[in-house]
């Protein structure tokens, strides 16, 4: 029988959830797994090209990170989750929308919610701070989960940007 995980920020707290299938639902219990649009016991695997595009800038010290992610289909996605890593670190109690969560002295987690095949997410805004004021941030930017599904095309969700301190909106 197959363990399923699945990952949801709640508050400032990522919590992670496996469960064996039987545990979670089963042909009998469809409703179960309804609510999630996750694959029914026995069904394929879904495919979602989950994509993650924006711009990153740094000035004096103040980072902003603007992206937005899409799902190019075919299977919808219930949620998920992008992971933003930065090459310096990023002082403790960061104002973080309310879903994202600092994890570690560099790394920040946030949700892209529900998206449905071929559609885009509303977008996720992050102004940060950095320690110190450094004259350039390397920033990788990729899904740290998609709800299980496949994704044949990882190339346009996985980004490297190296971020001068000019204050230039840097594209990815």
């Amino acid at each position: 029988m197959g363990v399923m995980c699945a990952m949801r920020v709640v508050g400032r707290v990522l919590l992670v959830v496996t469960a064996t299938a039987a545990a979670v639902g089963t042909a009998a219990d469809p409703g179960a797994w309804a609510a999630t649009d996750a694959p029914r016991p026995g069904s394929a695997v879904p495919e979602a090209d989950l994509s993650h595009h924006g711009h990153v800038s740094l000035s004096n010290g103040a980072l902003t990170v603007r992206l937005q992610s899409e799902n190019h289909g075919p299977s919808p996605l219930p949620d998920a989750t992008v992971r933003l890593d930065f090459s310096v670190p990023l002082p403790p109690g960061q104002e973080l929308p309310a879903a994202c969560v600092q994890a570690g002295d560099r790394t920040v987690l946030c949700p892209t919610g529900r998206l449905r095949a071929l559609q885009r997410g509303t977008g996720i805004t992050l102004d940060l701070r950095t320690a110190g004021q450094p004259d350039e941030v390397a920033v990788r930017i990729g899904t740290a989960w998609n709800g299980g599904a496949i994704d044949d095309n990882p190339g346009n969700n996985e980004h490297r940007v190296l971020v001068l301190e000019t204050g230039d909106r840097n594209a990815f």
